[in-house]
């Protein structure tokens, strides 16, 4: 069982930036064979693919909408996944998922990931 803490949502203007972060209580070495990805859903809309980090420090992969602007990273010392948001513009504002997927591809489907967090609230005001 993987238990997921999500945190750093909050309101920004336009332009600005966040930086959240999703904690996995794990050990360290169950933690690098977790994909790590990053989802969000806003009002009204489906859950879509932000972002993912394979496990061993592969490949990295984004959403074309967010392609430049964000990066995802992960520390495997403190069993974290970051997602650093620059520029960022009003239609991110969603809430946004960290999500584990055990030796995963960094698949964009949600549906390939085990476990979730909480969500936590990102609002970008124009």
């Amino acid at each position: 069982q993987v238990q997921l803490v999500e945190s750093g949502g909050g309101l920004v203007q336009a332009g600005g930036s966040l930086r959240l972060s999703c904690a996995a209580s794990v050990s360290r070495s169950t933690f690098t064979t977790y994909t790590m990805g990053w989802f969000r859903q806003a009002p009204g809309k489906e859950r879509e693919f932000v972002a993912a980090i394979t496990w061993r420090l592969g490949p990295t992969y984004y959403a074309d909408s967010v392609k430049g602007r964000f990066t995802i990273s992960r520390d495997s010392a403190k069993n974290t996944v970051y997602l650093q948001m620059d520029s960022l513009k009003p239609e991110d504002t969603a809430v946004y998922y960290c999500a584990a997927d055990l030796y995963g591809m960094g698949s964009q489907d949600s549906r390939e990931y085990d476990y979730w967090g909480q969500g936590t609230q990102v609002t970008v005001s124009s």
